[in-house]
């Protein structure tokens, strides 16, 4: 059985040129590039042409780039830095954000309430979208940094970050985005968002885990989170991953070089995928249905009757790859904080699935899952009619 994976909003398979590219700082070249010899300057030699790389692909400038070790370190770097940094200086303000963040986010907001920050965590509507005059009150109030991710990982709604960025920085407000979901998907350029930081992750773009970015626009204060040699312009301690970097670096460039045929295409292998599957009575598209405000390989739909979990369960034993929109909290499966926050019908939050699709996703595929689908939930939900005696 060839199996077919649907799950790239989790995480991408590395393409082959990125290995390429980095197994040199594996072995011959894999040297300390903060070393004064021979070895250590080449290794610094290739951080160096990394950064410059990723800084252009970002319209920044190589000094504005740090590199993490993730998106949810760069998300931590980004608002824990921030904060901490304008709260030393005596610019403790609010912190503003949405109720669909992803948890890098959220719980980065929880630690610094727990220091004496007040959150604001603001709803979204049906679709997932922030409220640009709702910000804009938010952020009235002395606000010390504001972070809305550029396109949400569940339902793929793209947020109107450049407007809100604008709005925020108006009135003092340094601005966050977590571009992770959002990098090789849409085009990026921190200039044209108008954003202070930006976090990426390179798995999601065809590159390795366990190491990512973050922009840090120049003369921000940002104290750093990771304690030792200073390095990454002071902003993240530790030997860097030249290896991973040199990987995201190369990820990154594959990615914007094809973005835009790439995201028609997926767009409209996605769009094929959903009326395969909305066409199954009782189903929800959950985000907006498209165009500029949705990623173009985000599918997200709700089941009525049925379990999320036990569809991925099934779709899995028959070779297919998913996620749910939900989360297991004590054993206990219950809707996702996002499933929550956009308002979604009680008989359809538990039955939440997303389909992600990749660049080496074809029609055939996208054909097969909807007719696989289509049988898995009929035969679920005969299951259950009988088990309830035709309730």
């Amino acid at each position: 059985m060839t199996r077919i994976y649907l799950d790239n909003a989790a995480t991408t398979p590395v393409r082959p040129e990125v290995v390429e590219a980095m197994l040199p700082y594996f072995t011959s070249v894999g040297y300390n590039p903060s070393s004064l010899h021979a070895e250590g300057q080449a290794a610094r030699a290739a951080l160096d042409a990394a950064r410059e790389r990723v800084a252009a692909l970002l319209g920044a400038h190589p000094k504005e780039i740090v590199f993490t070790g993730g998106g949810s370190e760069a998300d931590t770097l980004a608002i824990h830095g921030a904060a901490r940094a304008a709260a030393r200086a005596g610019r403790r303000g609010r912190l503003v954000t949405s109720a669909i963040e992803h948890h890098a986010v959220l719980h980065a907001l929880d630690a610094l309430e727990r220091e004496g920050f007040e959150a604001l965590r603001l709803p979204v509507d049906g679709e997932g979208f922030v409220d640009p005059e709702a910000f804009e009150r938010a952020v009235e109030s002395p606000t010390t940094l504001a972070s809305i991710m550029l396109a949400n990982n569940e339902i793929g709604t793209v947020e109107p970050v450049a407007g809100l960025a604008a709005a925020a920085r108006e009135r003092g407000a340094v601005f966050h985005t977590d571009a992770v979901q959002a990098a090789g998907q849409v085009a990026l350029d921190v200039r044209t968002l108008g954003v202070d930081l930006l976090s990426i992750s390179a798995h999601k773009f065809n590159g390795p885990k366990g190491v990512g970015a973050l922009f840090v626009r120049r003369g921000l204060p940002l104290d750093p989170i990771v304690y030792g040699g200073g390095q990454e312009h002071g902003a993240r301690a530790g030997t860097e991953n030249v290896a991973g970097i040199v990987g995201l670096a190369r990820a990154l460039e594959l990615a914007v070089g094809d973005l835009a045929e790439r995201a028609a295409r997926t767009a409209a292998l996605r769009d094929r995928l959903a009326r395969g599957i909305l066409a199954i009575p009782d189903t929800r598209l959950l985000g907006p249905p498209g165009g500029e405000g949705r990623l173009p390989n985000n599918l997200s739909v709700a089941f009525a009757g049925v379990s999320g979990e036990a569809l991925l369960i099934r779709l899995d034993l028959e070779g297919v790859a998913v996620s749910t929109g939900s989360a297991c909290a004590s054993g206990v499966p219950e809707p996702s904080h996002v499933v929550r926050a956009i308002g979604l019908e009680p008989g359809y939050a538990g039955g939440v699935v997303r389909f992600s699709l990749g660049r080496e996703t074809s029609s055939e595929e996208v054909d097969r899952v909807a007719a696989l689908v289509a049988g898995v939930v009929e035969e679920m939900r005969a299951g259950e009619r009988a088990s309830t005696g035709g309730r």
